[in-house]
């Protein structure tokens, strides 16, 4: 999937979750957001599920559902970053350029 198509399913599941929000203004946006820190509990829940750290459940996880419980952190926050704005794709590149320059330096 190319980075275009990517941010198509991104306008594609705004416009499905606005389509059928329960919640209008402030209060919609505030949910959206917080959903973000329900799917990283759930990076957590399956990470101590994969490495068995809670003795009473054992392992009741594996590292694919890590990854794919961080795909649905990634996946929340772009929708949440275009729920705040319609340029979310180009918000997105311009941070994450400034996120690479600060690391690694300048593009040579």
């Amino acid at each position: 999937m190319a980075d275009g198509d990517v941010w198509e399913s991104i306008d594609d599941l705004w416009t499905w979750l606005d389509t059928h929000r329960t919640y209008d203004g402030r209060e919609g946006l505030l949910l959206r957001m917080l959903k973000l820190s329900e799917e990283v509990g759930e990076v957590a829940q399956a990470v101590i599920g994969a490495t068995g750290q809670n003795p009473r459940k054992g392992t009741t996880h594996t590292w694919d559902d890590v990854q794919a419980e961080l795909c649905d952190v990634v996946i929340t926050a772009m929708v949440a970053l275009r729920t705040l704005t319609p340029d979310a794709r180009e918000v997105f590149l311009t941070h994450l350029e400034g996120v690479r320059e600060r690391s690694l330096g300048p593009r040579l």
